[in-house]
């Protein structure tokens, strides 16, 4: 997105300040604790891994906070699995219910979802002052739930319009204090950035429809023919080997457009964004400069069975934060100070109403 001159020279970018030294050894320990208590530590873990990151992303010299608590994550995590026994339990004693399990599911979920946002703004703090989220469940069904099933029966193609009812939702009724972000991306202008990923799926899906018919199916026959004294399950080996011939690249494509995607809705709407109605936000992450930090990133820590993840981590949270940012319409002292002034005693109000993250 480009800004006048003066505007863009006012642009504040994000930093991160940690190193993979120091997020090492939390890592580590979070590691060795979540294994040492069959996984119920990850929910503390969550909470160390999460104040380091935000707490080392600075933007105008200061730092974000994060102020949640492991035993608030470990509730809302025991609440949803206690949740989803009881909707198993009841299909698998009442078979005839399992026809409305989903629908009922589908019906609790936005309340997960907005418990779970207004949980992680609350629990967020920029220089003493907290975030909060003031969507309502109803609104998360719309923009999130029935989006999201919009885009997977239109087989992608409408996942422009969810992305932007969903962004929609979240942004515009985000608030920093009492003051409010609002946004409003074009759906032309994700559609552009739509273009590449789409077209990667259908050659993705054309190439592995190809190679089957050419080279996989021929092969499973002639197996076939020659294992005629084998079982009938040697066969069904065969045939199963051969899908996952076909789906593993199909799937490979799939997540790769979708990661594609991620990084223009990203830049969309984050440069479609204000707060407090006049300040713009900023990203212009590079597809393919973020596409290669994630996919060496991967291969690093496979490489060295996981032991290289903290530095991949801190790699890809700095090249994130160093092409996000806000210019601010004026002076920042004077804007933050304006913001304290009237959003410090709304922080005060979240202490004791964060509640529990449930994970959506």
């Amino acid at each position: 997105m480009a800004f006048g001159t003066g505007v863009a020279a006012n642009l504040q970018r994000a930093e991160f300040r940690g190193n993979a030294k120091e997020y090492f050894g939390i890592w580590i320990v979070n590691i060795l604790l979540t294994i040492i208590t069959i996984g119920i530590y990850s929910a503390w873990a969550k909470v160390r891994r999460l104040r380091y990151f935000r707490g080392n992303t600075y933007l105008d010299g200061h730092s974000f906070d994060y102020h949640a608590k492991g035993l608030q994550i470990f509730l809302g995590r025991f609440i949803v699995f206690v949740v989803i026994s009881i909707i198993n339990v009841i299909t698998t004693v009442y078979p005839l219910l399992g026809a409305i399990t989903p629908l009922v599911f589908l019906a609790i979920l936005p309340w997960f979802v907005v418990r779970s946002l207004k949980f992680n703004a609350r629990v967020t703090s920029y220089r003493n002052i907290r975030f909060d989220f003031t969507g309502k469940p109803w609104g998360a069904f719309v923009s999130i739930v029935l989006a999201s099933l919009v885009s997977v029966f239109s087989l992608g193609i409408l996942a422009p319009f969810a992305s932007r009812w969903t962004y929609r939702y979240i942004f515009n009724n985000l608030r920093y204090g009492d003051r409010s972000f609002e946004t409003d991306p074009k759906v032309g202008a994700i559609y552009r950035g739509w273009l590449l990923p789409a077209l990667m799926v259908v050659l993705g899906l054309a190439l592995s429809a190809a190679i089957a018919w050419i080279i996989i199916w021929p092969m499973v026959l002639q197996a076939a023919g020659e294992m005629n004294s084998q079982t009938d399950e040697s066969q069904m080996v065969l045939t199963i080997l051969a899908l996952y011939a076909i789906l593993i690249p199909v799937i490979v494509v799939y997540v790769v457009a979708g990661f594609i995607y991620g990084v223009v809705v990203r830049n969309v709407v984050l440069n479609s964004t204000r707060f407090d109605k006049v300040h713009p936000l900023f990203s212009d992450l590079s597809r393919g400069r973020y596409f290669w930090i994630v996919l060496s990133n991967f291969v690093i820590t496979v490489l060295t069975i996981g032991l290289m993840r903290p530095w991949a981590a801190v790699r890809e949270a700095r090249y994130a934060a160093s092409h996000t940012g806000i210019t601010p319409q004026g002076e920042i002292g004077e804007i933050m100070a304006s913001i304290q002034a009237s959003g410090s005693a709304v922080s005060a109000e979240y202490t004791d109403m964060e509640g529990m993250d449930f994970g959506f």
